[in-house]
């Protein structure tokens, strides 16, 4: 009996370290979220993620993309991260209704596995952020630009073994097609619903990465989701567009409010963290510096408003400088990477109420009647103690004052302060005109 309970122990504890063993073995994938516009900090975002999974030991990295697009340097960087990285890399257009345009075309061509979830869409990738003139030399600038980008499409195509025409087709002609055309078309590896269909799919596929080639192990696979650091998701935060600019304006107005209004601090500490955040998006967005001189000329006129009473029209200027500055703000014409017009224009509108409200206050605080000191006293009636004549005494709130004046006044008339002259009260008797 004791023979077979100990039998029984050793072949479960036998079994137990196959298990443990087995599954130490099973291949792992790291995967990581990248949604919204392509930006320098997406770029490094992808980078990481590469190095940290190439560090674990990871089978592969899955990039879940979702992307309208975005900046053509950060697209052209996460390229070469892929191309050139030491183990292979899987981009996935997931989940059902997301989308790899513009920019995200390159990405997912440039994956070593490149696949699309049911309901998604690949394509439009023409070069649209240049600035077109009309003039020949911007037609001839835009025509280089946009068999750049071709020949950068079609080479990263052909590097992946996809189709070449499909990707010339989606920079020249702004093509979009769905996950299944994509697949028929072979612009895309598979298409599956979720993941663990993919990794299924997959299994045993050979790739060839930079340091010669290798056959996918997905089977049994662990799946390790990354999910973004604090730290970069305030970077892709401010990196928005809309974002940079909401952080612009109110920096800004925080300033002009502590400017208007010495010794308020909070909302001089707020505008000073806001407008550096700010600085730092703008630094990563393909910004039109006239753009930003044309805010803050806005905000200039703003605050000269108060100084110089122009009945409203350094008002109106400020208001119109700050509309073209938002417009031109970004150099680009990339959907993406523009400020939203559900974005600008209530923000120029709750901008130009903040600033006419202070400016109002201000000129209110200025055109007010002072309550205390020498000013005070202008135009207010006191009593002639003395007989006037030339110069005699008053009595004014309850204090006795030295008054002069220019015609004589009798003892107990009531006098009018013109002008206070040191401790002299200058006067002249209630009833002259």
């Amino acid at each position: 009996m004791s023979k077979n309970i100990i039998t029984t122990v050793l072949l479960i504890i036998f079994l137990t370290g196959i298990s443990i063993y087995a599954d130490e073995k099973n291949p792992v994938f790291n995967v990581i979220n990248v949604d919204g516009i392509i930006t320098s900090p997406t770029a490094k975002y992808i980078a990481k993620g590469i190095e940290e999974a190439n560090k674990e030991g990871a089978e592969g990295l899955i990039i879940l993309l979702d992307t309208p697009g975005g900046m053509d340097t950060a697209m052209r960087d996460i390229a070469k991260s892929i191309l050139n990285a030491p183990l292979p890399v899987i981009v996935f257009v997931h989940p059902s209704g997301a989308r790899a345009a513009s920019a995200g075309v390159i990405i997912t061509q440039a994956a070593h596995i490149a696949a699309m979830a049911p309901g998604t869409n690949i394509g439009a990738a023409h070069p649209v952020a240049i600035g077109i003139g009309g003039g020949s030399a911007d037609k001839t600038m835009a025509k280089k630009i946009e068999n750049d980008a071709a020949a950068y499409a079609r080479s990263i195509a052909k590097s992946r073994g996809r189709s070449e025409e499909w990707a010339e087709k989606a920079v020249r002609k702004s093509e979009s097609i769905t996950a299944e055309e994509a697949l028929k078309l072979n612009v895309i590896d598979v298409v599956a619903s979720d993941i663990r269909q993919l990794l299924l799919a997959i299994d045993q596929k050979e790739i060839k990465l930079a340091g010669g080639k290798k056959k996918l192990s997905t089977k049994n696979a662990v799946i390790n989701s990354k999910k973004k650091g604090t730290r970069e998701g305030i970077l892709a935060a401010i990196s928005d567009p809309n974002i940079s600019y909401i952080l612009l304006l109110i920096g800004l107005a925080g300033l002009y409010f502590e400017l208007s209004t010495p010794g308020a601090i909070l909302p001089g500490v707020i505008g000073g963290i806001s407008l550096l955040l700010a600085f730092f998006g703008l630094s990563t967005l393909p910004v039109n510096y006239t753009g930003i001189l044309l805010i803050i000329f806005g905000i200039i006129l703003f605050i000269a408003e108060i100084k110089v009473i122009s009945h409203g029209l350094l008002t109106i200027g400020g208001i119109i400088s700050l509309i073209m500055g938002s417009l031109l703000l970004f150099d680009t014409t990339e959907p993406a990477i523009r400020i939203s017009l559900q974005v600008l224009i209530p923000a120029v509108v709750v901008a130009s109420v903040f600033f006419i409200v202070v400016i109002w206050l201000a000129v209110k605080a200025q055109l007010r009647k002072h309550s205390s000191g020498t000013e005070a006293m202008i135009n207010m009636e006191a009593v002639a103690v003395t007989e006037i004549a030339n110069e005699g005494k008053v009595f004014f709130k309850g204090e006795y004052w030295k008054a002069i004046s220019e015609n004589p006044i009798p003892k107990g008339a009531k006098v009018k302060i013109t002008r206070v002259d040191g401790l002299n009260l200058i006067v002249e008797e209630k009833n002259n005109k």
